[in-house]
C-alpha cells in the first residue's frame, strides 16, 4: 500500500510539470465525443455511391457512439456547397463533410471557392478509393493499354474518348495519361455517364473512362470492352480478368477518394477519434464485403495520412488542369 501511494504521489509530480512546461504526459483523448448529434454533410444529392457509403458508415458510428448520426444534403457548385458548409460549422466534430475527389481538384479548377481547402478544413480519414476504369466499344482494334497507346500514335486524332463532364477525376485521369504517353485523342464531354454509355456501346466514341460499377453490367454483357483499371491493384473479385494502367505504365494511378472532413479548428483528439472509430468501422467483415461490392478499396487512414494525401492530389491534379487549360462546365 504504501509503494503504491508512493507511485501515485510521483506521478501527480510528474503531471503537474508536465502542466507547468506545457507538455502533455499523454496524448488526448476525446472521451466525452460525441455529446449529441453527428451531423455528415454529403455534398451531392442523394443517391449514388457517395451516399451509399456514407449511411453505411453512418449506421455503424450510430452503434459505436450511441448517439445519432443522420446525413444531410447540401448539393451544388461542384461540392463547393456542401465544403463550404462543413468549413463555416462550429469545430466541435458534431459536423463533418464526406467528400469525394472533387475536394482536391476544385482548388484548381474554380477560380474563386468561399473557403480555403488547406486552412478552412482539416482532413479526418480516407475512408476508401474508388476504382476508376478504361472502357471501349466492343468492336475496338485494341484489348490492352499498350495496344491503345500504339493504335493512337498510328492513328493521331482519330480516337475519342468520353466521360461524364469535364473537370473529374474520370477526364483529368484521361488527360494525365494522354499528356504522359504524348498520344492525341479527342475528348467529348457529357451530361452524366449514361450519354456516354450509350455513345460507346453505339460505336459513336470509342473509349469512355467512368466508375468500375458503373460500367461492369455494360462490359459483363460484351456491350462494352475493359481496358484497364486506374488503381494502384486490380479490382478485388476481378484479379484475374482485368489489369491495372499501372502493369502496363508503372507508377500510373488514378482513382476518385471518398473521406471524411472537419472544420481546421476541430480539436486533434476530437479528430482522431472519429477517424480511429471510422478506421474500426472499415475493418467490419460486413462492411469490407459490401464496399468491395461497389469496387471501393477500404482505406482508413489517419489524419496526418489524409492530409499528405490531399496536399499530395491537389499538387497532381493542378498541373494537370494548368497543363490542359481545363476548365469548370
Amino acid at each position: 500500500m504504501r509503494q503504491n501511494a508512493g507511485f501515485n504521489r510521483r506521478l501527480s509530480v510528474f503531471a503537474l510539470f508536465a502542466i507547468c512546461v506545457g507538455i502533455s504526459p499523454a496524448p488526448a483523448v476525446a472521451q466525452d465525443f460525441p455529446k449529441g448529434p453527428v451531423k455528415i454533410i454529403i455534398p451531392f444529392t442523394a443517391g449514388g455511391p457517395t451516399d451509399t457509403v456514407g449511411r453505411l458508415i453512418a449506421q455503424k458510428l450510430q452503434e459505436t457512439w450511441g448517439q445519432p448520426v443522420v446525413i444531410d444534403y447540401k448539393p451544388g457548385a461542384g461540392t463547393a456547397i456542401g465544403v463550404d458548409f462543413v468549413a463555416k460549422a462550429p469545430p466541435d466534430g458534431h459536423v463533418i463533410g464526406l467528400v469525394n475527389s472533387a475536394f482536391t481538384v476544385n482548388p484548381s479548377l474554380r477560380k474563386s471557392l468561399p473557403y480555403d481547402t488547406q486552412k478552412d478544413i482539416r482532413g479526418v480519414t480516407q475512408i476508401a478509393d474508388m476504382q476508376l476504369a478504361l472502357v471501349a466499344r466492343a468492336d475496338a482494334p485494341f484489348n490492352t493499354v499498350p495496344e491503345m497507346i500504339a493504335y493512337a500514335r498510328r492513328n493521331p486524332g482519330r480516337l475519342s474518348y468520353g466521360n461524364a463532364g469535364a473537370g473529374g477525376t474520370t477526364h483529368l485521369a484521361m488527360e494525365l495519361l494522354k499528356k504522359n504517353e504524348k498520344v492525341d485523342i479527342l475528348y467529348s464531354p457529357f451530361k452524366g455517364s449514361a450519354p456516354a454509355h450509350t455513345e460507346v456501346m453505339a460505336g459513336r466514341i470509342d473509349l469512355m473512362t467512368d466508375p468500375f460499377l458503373s460500367v461492369m453490367p455494360y462490359v459483363k454483357a460484351n456491350r462494352m470492352k475493359m481496358i484497364a483499371t486506374f488503381g494502384d491493384q486490380r479490382v478485388a473479385g476481378y484479379e484475374k480478368q482485368y489489369p491495372t494502367v499501372a502493369e502496363s505504365l508503372p507508377g500510373f494511378v488514378a482513382s476518385s477518394l471518398l473521406g471524411f472532413i472537419a472544420p481546421a479548428g476541430t480539436p486533434t483528439a476530437t479528430v482522431q477519434k472519429i477517424s480511429a472509430d471510422t478506421a474500426k468501422v472499415l475493418r467490419m467483415p460486413e462492411i469490407q464485403a459490401r464496399l468491395h461490392e461497389m469496387a471501393l478499396a477500404p482505406v482508413g487512414s489517419t489524419p496526418e495520412q489524409f492530409d499528405a494525401f490531399i496536399s499530395s492530389e491537389m499538387k497532381k491534379w493542378s498541373k494537370v488542369i494548368a497543363d490542359g487549360n481545363i476548365q469548370a462546365e
